[in-house]
């Protein structure tokens, strides 16, 4: 099994492929559900937030207020940096965790949905492939200031916020362009499944592993792992 990162840029239609995917009967590990989950009250990331950020983060029901919260760090990247660190390991254990799973249940690939995959950088040296899904200029700000109700200035700030998508395509194996309709965008990702169902790149890992059960796979693993991730 192998890993492949899925990433985009906010309203690209990164979540409009990752579904697309699951549909094809992909295994897709979403970080963005993760992050949710690891500061539901009670975990560790909570009470750190709750700790370093105060209660004034939290809705009345207890739970963090993931909109406050995005618009304090979107300002302050000091407090942008303290959140990733209180949640980014928590992220990754629960990740490695369903990588686990899924290997244990015979899947050739698995998919990564990372928002920030370049961003953070925290994960590419073990993927072997990148997809970035991509629209033009345009079509992401229309996008945006229609899902989220913002105004032209609100959501050319946000995007402003990210890396520019045509430098993220730069660094991507795959690229889907969603600029058009999603039946353009379903034969897209009809492509690059078939592509990475054929992709043999699965036996590899498998052998190592299995040679690593009987003793001899660790001095092969050492020769070839450059090659893998």
């Amino acid at each position: 099994m192998y890993l492949v990162g899925l990433t985009g840029g906010i309203a690209s239609g990164k979540s409009t492929v990752s579904a697309m995917l699951r549909e094809l009967g992909c295994p897709v590990i979403d970080a963005d559900l993760i992050a949710r989950q690891v500061v539901q009250p009670h975990c560790p990331a909570y009470r750190l937030i709750v700790k370093h950020f105060s209660r004034d983060v939290l809705l009345e029901s207890g739970e963090i207020d993931r909109e406050k919260l995005g618009a304090l760090i979107f300002t302050n990247p000091e407090k942008n940096r303290l959140l990733s660190t209180i949640t980014h390991p928590e992220i990754q254990r629960a990740m490695i965790k369903q990588v686990l799973q899924h290997f244990v249940l015979g899947h050739r690939y698995v998919i990564l949905d990372v928002p920030l995959l370049f961003e953070t950088r925290r994960l590419t040296r073990f993927l072997k492939h990148t997809v970035v899904v991509y629209c033009d200029p345009d079509t992401q700000l229309s996008r945006l200031m229609e899902r989220d109700s913002r105004s032209q200035d609100q959501a050319a700030l946000r995007i402003a916020a990210q890396i520019p998508l045509e430098e993220k395509v730069a660094q991507a194996n795959h690229v889907i362009d969603n600029s058009g309709s999603q039946e353009d965008t379903y034969r897209q990702v009809l492509k690059l499944h078939s592509r990475l169902e054929d992709s043999l790149d699965f036996l590899l890992v498998r052998a190592l592993v299995i040679a690593t059960a009987t003793g001899i796979g660790g001095l092969i693993f050492l020769l070839v792992k450059p090659f893998i991730f």
